[in-house]
């Protein structure tokens, strides 16, 4: 997994690769994922450079719930709050984390089928 120097998310986070910014706060930003697996497909990325979530801090509460405040506040921009949608965080390789930067997936806007998770 990646460090700060060379991740993706903190470039895009401080500027240095442009992005559509959806949404920012001290704790984390929203983008749109640029390989869309549904007609909204949006990331929620914490500012601060946390590998996954066996690396988030004893103090990772108002993280979580920051991006959890995003989620909620993006669907409902989005159209997708009351038809549902689904948000997903990959752990690891096996998880299917391709990132090493913990990220929270908001994807809707169509029916999602998949893991039966129900």
């Amino acid at each position: 997994m990646s460090d700060e120097r060379d991740c993706v998310f903190c470039k895009i986070g401080s500027g240095e690769i442009p992005s559509d910014m959806l949404r920012r706060d001290d704790e984390c930003f929203a983008i749109r994922d640029i390989n869309p697996l549904a007609p909204t497909h949006l990331l929620i990325i914490p500012t601060r450079h946390i590998v996954n979530t066996s690396a988030l801090p004893d103090d990772s509460d108002r993280l979580l719930g920051s991006m959890f405040a995003a989620a909620r506040e993006l669907a409902e921009r989005e159209g997708v709050a009351e038809s549902g949608y689904r948000l997903i965080i990959n752990q690891g390789t096996d998880g299917g984390q391709e990132v090493g930067h913990l990220h929270m997936h908001l994807l809707g806007g169509k029916r999602l089928r998949g893991l039966g998770l129900g």
